[in-house]
């Protein structure tokens, strides 16, 4: 399955996610792409769209490669991997501390003076534009539950098999459209796979702001 665009993923990840959403639902993009895909799929299904931020914690010297992630009050690390490369707990903290601050500042600047849906006793879906570890979502899927969210669903266009396997432990539903093997990177699956900018994220949570239920 190839998706020409976020736009034509969220379209389709709408249609299978309506048999999953009742009214109480709130749609959670996780910036930045995941945020264009969640607004049509918030759209379609007439449902709140706010935004989650969590944040990889690089290894040193590898920052692609992820000891963990974090969102606001939640740390979802990797022992076995911290360990392994004999990652210090002075650079830990510090990484942590770096990322923390960065969610601080995106959640400021994405959502300007709107204050947070409130997620207590809502069914909570956690979209991004696809997934490959999964640590990023784990994290996001945590703070949702965090936050008093009464189901969690993550809902992504396409993420390998062996990941999907993990965050099905973390999700009480996972709606997933294509689980490619091999799978290298997401935007593999996608004809136009640009990046997004913040200014991007800002404006569809601005529109949906206007127009939310």
């Amino acid at each position: 399955m190839i998706f020409e665009d976020r736009v034509d993923a969220g379209e389709r990840l709408a249609e299978a996610l309506k048999e999953h959403v009742g009214p109480d639902a709130v749609v959670l993009g996780i910036p930045r792409g995941g945020v264009i895909v969640a607004e049509v799929v918030a759209r379609t299904l007439g449902v709140p769209l706010d935004v989650v931020v969590p944040r990889k914690v690089g290894a040193p010297g590898n920052p692609e490669l992820g000891l963990g992630a974090v969102a606001p009050g939640v740390r979802v690390l990797d022992p076995w991997l911290i360990e392994r490369l004999g990652v210090s707990e002075e650079y830990l903290e510090r990484e942590i501390a770096a990322e923390e601050a960065e969610t601080v500042r995106r959640l400021r600047v994405y959502r300007g003076d709107r204050p947070p849906l409130d997620l207590t006793g809502r069914t909570a879906i956690v979209i991004d534009d696809g997934v490959a570890t999964g640590g990023t979502a784990v994290a996001a899927l945590r703070w949702a539950r965090a936050q008093g969210a009464e189901r969690v669903i993550l809902a992504v266009p396409v993420a390998p098999p062996q990941t999907i396997q993990r965050l099905q432990h973390e999700a009480d539903e996972v709606v997933v459209l294509a689980t490619p093997e091999p799978f290298f990177a997401v935007g593999e699956w996608y004809r136009r796979f640009d990046q997004t900018s913040d200014e991007e994220v800002v404006e569809a949570l601005r529109r949906a702001a206007g127009t939310a239920a």
